[in-house]
């Protein structure tokens, strides 16, 4: 059995990290190169970098922000926000990322994905995916950070994603996220059961037990949070100690 990855997640905003509830009411929440390194010493097993803004402002991720994370972390580092064409991988991968995250990019072109695994390996391309449940129990894609809706169903965006070659999902509830009632597990064990690749779970955690769901009810691969790491609500050596007490493998 693969050992289940715990992951924070640093959402970057002018240049701090920032935290909201339902993708707005943003709040300060640190350093990004702080907040990564201390991440990479509590024992995280990966860190991923969010330029939340980058795609509905039209701009590239702030390289030399990523360059300066990438030094401070001895952990896999992914990069996302404002990835569009593949001279922007290649150049955050010279920046020390070891993987990218398209999202609205890749929803808009998903000639994409194919042109990034062609050119860097699966293994490279995190396709994340920001979706909302509907009064029908039908969820849907967003664009430039949940502003935007994609017209694209979630599982079949991801089926797609994985046909084309992506490496990984990433998959944010927009309903759950930052109300730390527990990610969406229904949803996750869908999208677990039905692809090959990992899923990663983001949005909705608020205590050792939603961790704990996500991989025994969800089955996912990875759990992602943000505001319970960053204001020192769940201390990641705690949180490995908790799911090892309930039989989950996961890193030292």
């Amino acid at each position: 059995m693969l050992a289940k990855r715990i992951i924070p997640c640093l959402d970057v905003k002018d240049g701090a990290t920032v935290k909201g509830t339902n993708f707005v009411n943003l709040r300060h929440a640190g350093d990004p190169v702080e907040l990564g390194r201390a991440y990479s010493e509590q024992g995280a097993d990966e860190l991923v970098f969010l330029d939340i803004t980058a795609s509905h402002e039209g701009r590239k991720t702030f390289t030399d922000m990523v360059t300066r994370v990438a030094a401070a972390v001895n952990i896999p580092f992914t990069v996302g926000g404002g990835i569009g064409e593949l001279s922007d991988v290649e150049r955050l991968l010279c920046a020390g990322a070891d993987k990218v995250s398209v999202n609205s990019a890749a929803l808009r072109r998903p000639e994409l994905i194919d042109e990034i695994t062609r050119h860097f390996g699966s293994q490279v391309c995190v396709v994340a995916i920001d979706a909302r449940m509907d009064e029908h129990g039908t969820w849907t894609c967003y664009l430039n950070g949940g502003r935007i809706p994609a017209g694209r169903s979630l599982i079949d965006w991801a089926h797609e994603a994985q046909e084309r070659g992506a490496g990984e999902i990433l998959f944010t509830s927009m309903n759950h996220d930052g109300v730390k009632a527990g990610f969406a597990n229904e949803a996750l064990r869908q999208l677990s059961d039905t692809l090959s690749i990992p899923i990663i779970a983001s949005g909705g955690a608020g205590a050792k037990e939603h961790f704990r769901d996500a991989f025994v009810l969800g089955h996912a691969d990875a759990a992602l949070a943000a505001s319970v790491f960053h204001f020192g609500e769940i201390p990641i050596p705690e949180l490995k100690q908790y799911l090892r007490s309930e039989g989950i493998c996961v890193r030292a």
